[in-house]
């Protein structure tokens, strides 16, 4: 059981405007948002939209005053509190009281669309990590470890309490960050993406969860730019774009309007999958992709074209070795075969924490397998140093921000090109970028850009060095129905020029709809799918 759970608690928000420090146009303008307990409500909006300042400023992640200028009201409704008592209640006037991010945050669980972010990055483990909130008011232990158990079992993280968070999954990470929100007993859930980067057991455990919660009398808000299964769910809808609100009012209404598409809201299918524990859905037949592009090799037209890409036994595992006797330990991935021809696009599927991530840093060299090898244009890259192998493989990461560091987009795009192209790096920059339709953000810099534009600057980055390998982690993530549209064609314009791609990632209907082969790693091996 969760240990002195928050009496019933409305929040209602009233933001006239809301501006950045430095930014004259308001990041959100005319917005109203009331949840009342056991009601579940939907915040749509693409890239830019707007939905994640909003989130934040729910959760007071951001505060009038020192993160901007706030027009408007943030209030909570406690049942056995009165209204409006500080620090409760924040109208943005300038001799308000100002929110006591603490105490808001007993009332309100929120979750970032980043979901690491939200973790307090001091506890070694998984349980500690879920007792911090906990430890900090003061629980008793007893009722500690009982509440602890309870969101691991409720969250699918039972077996995981003794792992450190820095070694979890992209969904595992986001599992613990719900989990994290909900040990409190919050009165208000705020949830941002939370289906991102979650296998389907993950997308099952956490909107059983949500439900559970709505059954307890908890309001959740849910941000999201995918009018998904949960999403569905929502009593009531307010769609943003550019900052405004465009619609509001029940999901059926508001789907017979085109504001989601005019925002960028990916339409997906209303049913909800329930998968069996232990693997995922069979897909639906896969349609017909584009045929694969075979390059002649110069000087042998007889000779079959080599591969771009050849993984040879390759094993993997943290643990490395183990003892005198030098007996591997614990595998991650064991015996891996395959081999990825020019203008293949291929993509690999699989569970949370089943390794995925961890095969394509073995591609560009940023781990090293403990047996086998891996063979990139027909060449091993064992000893070949990774920014070498860079050269060939373009690796896009599954988090952004690990592999964006300079001042502006153009900058970010133009690191170490020179190097390979002299002269023309600035063109292949800018086309870079267009690709991506980031042309004319050459002087912003890219943490300002929201979560989508990181990822397909991050994606430009690559696509400038035209490598022989496009390496792609959970590369949908993040991205509106605008955004795919541009990843879709920058896939398919590496492929035609002969380019192999791998992408690793949880969007069956993406995969299904431009790989040409589909297949599942678990267990440590790679399959069929």
């Amino acid at each position: 059981m969760i240990a002195d759970r928050t009496a019933a608690t409305t929040l209602l928000a009233s933001i006239a405007s809301f501006s950045y420090h430095g930014d004259p146009s308001p990041a959100l303008r005319g917005v109203e948002v009331a949840a009342s307990p056991g009601t579940l409500t939907a915040v749509l909006g693409g890239s830019g939209s707007g939905k994640s300042t909003l989130g934040r400023l729910l959760g007071a992640w951001l505060l009038g005053g020192r993160d901007g200028t706030l027009a408007g009201s943030l209030q909570l409704e406690v049942a056995g509190h009165p209204a409006g008592s500080a620090p409760l209640r924040f109208t943005g006037a300038p001799d308000d009281p100002r929110i006591d991010p603490g105490a808001w945050a007993r009332h309100v669980g929120y979750v970032p669309q980043d979901a690491a972010a939200m973790l307090s990055a001091v506890r070694g483990t998984v349980e500690e990590e879920l007792a911090f909130s906990l430890e900090n008011r003061g629980v008793p232990r007893a009722g500690m470890v009982r509440t602890v158990a309870d969101i691991a079992r409720r969250t699918g993280l039972d077996g995981l309490l003794q792992r450190d968070p820095a070694t979890l999954s992209g969904g595992e990470l986001r599992r613990l960050a719900v989990g994290c929100a909900v040990v409190d007993g919050p009165g208000i859930l705020v949830l941002d993406e939370p289906l991102e980067s979650l296998d389907q057991a993950g997308v099952r455990t956490v909107v059983e969860l949500v439900h559970a919660e709505l059954a307890r009398g908890t309001a959740v808000v849910v941000l999201s730019q995918h009018a998904d299964a949960l999403i569905r769910a929502a009593e009531r809808w307010l769609v943003l774009k550019g900052g405004e609100e465009t619609a509001a009012g029940p999901p059926a209404r508001i789907l017979q309007g085109g504001a989601p598409a005019e925002s960028g809201v990916v339409i997906t299918s209303p049913e909800v999958v329930i998968p069996s524990a232990d693997r995922e859905p069979e897909p639906d037949p896969m349609p017909a992709p584009p045929p694969v592009v075979t390059l002649p090799v110069a000087g042998a037209a007889a000779v079959r074209t080599k591969a771009a890409l050849e993984l040879a036994g390759v094993a993997f595992g943290f643990g490395g070795r183990s003892g005198s006797s030098g007996k591997e330990g614990s595998l991650l991935l064991e015996d891996v075969d395959l081999q990825v021809m020019p203008g293949e696009i291929l993509a690999i599927t699989g569970p949370n924490g089943a390794g995925k991530s961890t095969l394509l840093r073995l591609l560009n060299g940023l781990h090293r397998p403990l047996r086998g090898d891996v063979r990139v244009a027909d060449e091993s890259i064992a000893g070949v140093p990774t920014g070498l192998v860079a050269r060939r493989l373009g690796l896009l990461f599954q988090h952004p921000h690990d592999q964006l560091f300079e001042r502006t987009v153009l900058r970010e795009v133009l690191f170490g090109l020179d190097r390979i192209f002299g002269t023309g790096a600035p063109e292949r920059a800018q086309a870079a970028l267009a690709a991506v339709g980031l042309g004319d953000s050459g002087n912003v810099h890219p943490h300002e850009l929201p979560a989508s534009g990181q990822r397909l600057l991050a994606l430009a980055t690559v696509l400038a060095r035209e490598p022989s390998v496009l390496a792609l982690d959970e590369p949908t993530v993040a991205l509106d129905a605008h955004g795919l549209e541009r990843l879709t064609d920058a896939v398919s314009a590496a492929a035609g020029r002969g380019a192999a791609v791998v992408m690793v990632t949880h969007d069956l209907r993406f995969a299904k709809t431009h790989a040409h082969r589909l297949l599942r790693l678990d267990g440590g091996r790679l399959r069929q799918f």
